[in-house]
C-alpha cells in the first residue's frame, strides 16, 4: 500500500520574496526579524515548505506504523492573525522557557506570538535551541 506523502512539502519559492509581501507591515517586519533570529540561531539557510512556511533545517522520521517522511526542525509563518512559530517536537518540557517568554498562546507543536514586541527575543532564542537539540536526539536534524 502507498503512503501518503506530506501536505507541506520543501518548495522552491524564494524566503525574502514571500516574506516581502506580506500585506501587513507589523507582520512583514515581524518575519524579516524571525529570518534575521532564526539563521543566526540554527546557522540554516531557510526553505519555504508549502506556500507559506518558512523552515529551517530538516528532519526525517520512520514511524512504528512504517510512515516515514521529511519535515522542517523548526520555523514560522506570518499569518494573518499571528505569527506561528513551529517548535518540534512540541513544547511539553518548556514550561521554564515559555513563563519567561511573554504573550504567547500555544498548540500541539507551534506557538502563536500577535506581534514579535510581545515576547522577549533572547527567550525565544532559547526556545528555538531547546526545541532543536531535543529534536535531535530522537530524529537526526539536517541542512535544508
Amino acid at each position: 500500500m502507498a503512503q501518503a506523502e506530506n501536505k507541506t512539502q520543501v518548495t522552491g519559492a524564494d524566503v525574502t520574496a514571500f516574506l516581502e509581501a506580506v500585506e501587513h507591515p507589523t507582520r512583514r517586519a515581524d518575519g524579516l526579524a524571525l529570518d534575521a533570529l532564526f539563521r543566526d540561531v540554527t546557522g540554516f539557510t531557510p526553505r519555504m515548505w508549502g506556500p507559506s512556511i518558512v523552515g529551517y533545517g530538516r528532519y526525517d522520521y520512520v514511524y512504528a506504523s512504517g510512515r516515514e517522511g521529511s519535515f522542517l526542525a523548526t520555523g514560522f509563518s506570518p499569518r494573518k492573525a499571528n505569527l506561528s512559530v513551529y517548535i518540534m517536537p512540541g513544547y511539553q518540557d518548556y514550561s521554564e522557557i515559555l513563563a519567561r517568554l511573554g504573550k504567547h498562546k500555544m498548540g500541539k507543536s507551534c506557538l502563536y506570538i500577535t506581534k514579535l514586541a510581545d515576547v522577549d527575543t533572547d527567550v525565544l532564542k532559547d526556545l528555538i535551541r531547546a526545541g532543536l537539540r531535543d529534536l535531535d536526539a530522537k530524529w537526526a536534524v539536517h541542512p535544508t
